[in-house]
């Protein structure tokens, strides 16, 4: 359900919408540091809202934030202005709730385009206060949720990294600031996680210029989106991380700064993909025990269908021992196990963790018929699988510990999406590396994936030749392994190709 655009105590639209990404000194103690001059994001004009309306929680995420902010309103444009000059330039201030969707920002590195550019994503007003009837410096934020006050802080000296003037300047220097743009300027101490039914309020005033002005209370209530997010792209992904960071920023101890840019992450490239398909699992469970790591494999599971192999990155699914309360509460719906289904990408492995319960299923047949059409690589689950002949139909390739009748619900509750599991004996964290062959599953750690596989393909070719020599009548001594005389041989028929 999309939300029409308002421009709320706007004239019209702005042409764009810059944000702060770290104002406030208390955000910025808590991570140890404080950054050397401001950084920004942008978000589209479809985001704005005005007092009144709703915001939707999307359907498939959980971790949808509030910020209360100062917005500031451009009046004559500002092109390379002088600091002393910048606040000249705003002509209006106004309240602001740069909300954002912490299980999108993990593919957004930095950009925020997904995580907080939905529609209705930038509530404004509603009223404008006057900008040369206050002191930038003399400002006050506040924000509610369902009548309690959770944020409150100032723009004075003591409180912002960056005056509200320094701000206009800046980013006059790299772009012209147009007559009508919003700049956001950063939330304070208390942001925090709402969900549907909460009503959030933000408030700006000067307390202690003359008539006191204030932008009044802008209102948003918090509804459920009733449609799962199912774009060509990214989806929502939550973990432990992203949790501590939206839920903890409430408390003025535990608080999670907005994300700065990432540097890119390890991708699974085609080229690797293929060398990974090549090397047999035991030659890369071998390489990996030679690097220390002796406990990669996941017990017990096989693969569905002959000749069926999986390679790609995990994403994780857990499964808790049935309770009826929780299961009540967490397994009907839109729960865990459908999200993962309904939201993996592309070349990834849904890995479940089943606790090595095999008397119930962790997947059926229009589960697989999902992953297989949104381009899974495969699933790989320690407990059962129902419908067991018609997933192997879809062509999806299951690893798992055999066919089992029962429903989900028999033994277990879906509780958690992309977290670290434990499957088969085998802790995999989301966005390891997975490869199952017909002797079984290893996991790789991303950091070895090109190593181990170009070790294990090396290794693969000499055992090759072995296997010639042993096959033509040699003795296993002094050939398997290779001595000094055998590997001799060995490098000049390899260097002789």
């Amino acid at each position: 359900m999309g939300t029409e655009a308002q421009a709320g105590p706007l004239a019209s639209r702005p042409g764009k919408i810059v944000a702060v990404h770290l104002a406030y000194a208390s955000r910025a103690d808590q991570r140890g540091r404080r950054p050397a001059a401001p950084s920004y994001f942008l978000k589209p004009s479809s985001s704005l809202a005005a007092t009144g309306g709703v915001v939707e929680r999307p359907a498939g995420t959980e971790l949808l934030a509030f910020e209360g902010e100062v917005a500031l309103i451009i009046g004559e444009p500002a092109r390379q202005v002088p600091v002393e000059e910048a606040w000249g330039h705003v002509a209006a201030v106004t309240a602001a709730n740069d909300l954002g969707v912490y299980d999108l920002r993990w593919a957004d590195k930095g950009s925020n385009v997904r995580s907080k550019g939905r529609d209705g994503y930038t509530p404004l007003g509603p009223a404008l206060i006057d900008a040369r009837a206050v002191d930038p410096a003399g400002l006050r934020l506040r924000t509610w949720v369902n009548g309690e006050l959770v944020q409150e802080d100032t723009t004075g000296a003591d409180a912002l990294l960056f005056p509200f003037a320094q701000i206009v300047a800046d980013l006059s220097h790299h772009l012209t600031l147009e007559t009508g743009d919003v700049i956001l300027t950063g939330t304070p101490a208390g942001s925090s996680v709402v969900a549907p039914g909460d009503v959030v309020e933000v408030e700006v005033d000067a307390p202690t210029a003359p008539g006191a002005p204030t932008s009044g209370r802008l209102v948003t209530t918090v509804v459920q989106g009733d449609e799962p997010i199912d774009g060509a792209g990214a989806g929502p992904r939550t973990d432990d991380t992203q949790r501590a960071e939206a839920w903890g920023s409430r408390d003025a101890a535990g608080l999670a700064a907005e994300p700065e840019p990432e540097p890119e992450s390890f991708v699974l490239t085609d080229e690797l993909a293929e060398k990974l398909r090549r090397a047999p699992v035991a030659g890369l469970s071998a390489q990996l025990r030679k690097r220390g790591l002796d406990n990669v494999v996941i017990e017990g599971v096989r693969p569905n269908r002959p000749g069926a192999t999986i390679v790609g990155r995990a994403r994780t699914l857990r499964f808790l021992p049935n309770r009826e309360d929780l299961f009540a509460a967490h397994g009907g719906g839109y729960n865990a196990q459908k999200r993962t289904f309904d939201t993996v990408g592309p070349g990834e492995v849904i890995v479940i963790e089943a606790r090595g319960e095999t008397s119930s299923a962790t997947l059926g047949d229009v589960l697989a018929l999902r992953a297989r059409v949104r381009g899974a690589a495969g699933v790989v689950t320690d407990g059962g699988v129902r419908d067991f002949e018609a997933v192997a139909a879809t062509g999806l390739a299951v690893f798992s510990r055999g066919a089992h009748p029962a429903v989900l619900g028999r033994r277990h509750v879906p509780w958690d999406t992309d977290v670290a599991v434990a499957c088969g004996g085998a802790t995999v964290l989301p966005g390891d590396v997975v490869v199952g062959d017909a002797d079984g599953v290893v996991v790789v750690p991303p950091h070895l994936a090109e190593e181990v596989a170009d070790a294990t393909l090396a290794q693969e070719e000499e055992d090759t030749w072995v296997a010639e020599q042993v096959a033509a009548g040699h003795p296993i001594d002094g050939l398997f392994p290779p001595d000094a005389g055998w590997r001799a041989r060995f490098e000049a028929w390899r260097d002789g190709r």
